[in-house]
């Protein structure tokens, strides 16, 4: 019997979320699919029991800009992507046992050229005269959530909440984290979705167990 703890990284999950359960807009929808994948990590004819589903992500962009070449104004909080990210967040906040970890976003990069037009650019094949707002995108970096990833990892195994930690990422940056709540007897079982991971993950772990649908070959 062991009480486990299901942590999932936010970003990564709705990454791979298309490959597995297929394209879906309905937050709710989202949330209920995720709960399941969750809760199936735990073995009931063992007596498993459910500590807690944590889900790191970061709030939506809700911000005013304007877009660098025609100057018209856009306002990502009323884009379909922050509508869904917000739903979603109210969905699960709703579910019994899930707890929400949210970082911030990093915006100080502002518009930057998308590679294969900086490529363009550098080559000849573009000038700068003939770049639309498309050419472009608003950078975002996630901040904070690796971080309270791995400090909830740290708790769990030092503090002896749990015997079993199933983490839903296929990030290579839990490692040690891993290593700390394995040497606490910690059973960490990865989650990586059906998603390819480094070989060298599998020796800071103690089990590959992705519990979604299994994608075809073309979407793996």
């Amino acid at each position: 019997m062991a009480k486990a703890a299901i942590l999932i990284d936010g970003g990564f999950f709705l990454k791979r979320y298309p490959h597995t359960f297929g394209l879906e807009a309905d937050a709710a929808v989202v949330a209920d699919k995720l709960h399941v994948m969750a809760r199936a990590h735990l073995d009931r004819r063992s007596g498993d029991t459910l500590y807690r589903i944590l889900y790191y992500n970061c709030p939506p962009l809700l911000k005013k800009a304007h877009l660098p070449i025609s100057k018209r104004s856009i306002d990502f909080s009323t884009t379909g992507e922050a509508r869904f990210r917000l739903e979603l967040h109210e969905c699960l906040k709703r579910k019994r046992k899930v707890a929400l970890r949210l970082g911030h976003l990093n915006d100080d990069d502002g518009w930057l050229f998308r590679p294969r037009v900086t490529k363009q650019i550098l080559s000849g094949k573009r000038v700068f005269e003939e770049l639309g707002d498309s050419d472009l995108f608003y950078s975002l970096r996630q901040k904070g959530v690796d971080i309270k990833i791995g400090v909830d990892i740290t708790s769990l195994a030092l503090k002896g909440l749990v015997s079993k930690i199933v983490l839903v990422s296929g990030d290579s940056d839990f490692v040690p984290a891993a290593k700390l709540a394995r040497r606490e007897g910690i059973d960490f079982v990865l989650d990586p979705m059906w998603g390819h991971i480094q070989p060298g993950l599998m020796e800071h772990i103690d089990g590959l167990d992705s519990k979604c649908p299994r994608p075809s070959a073309a979407e793996v």
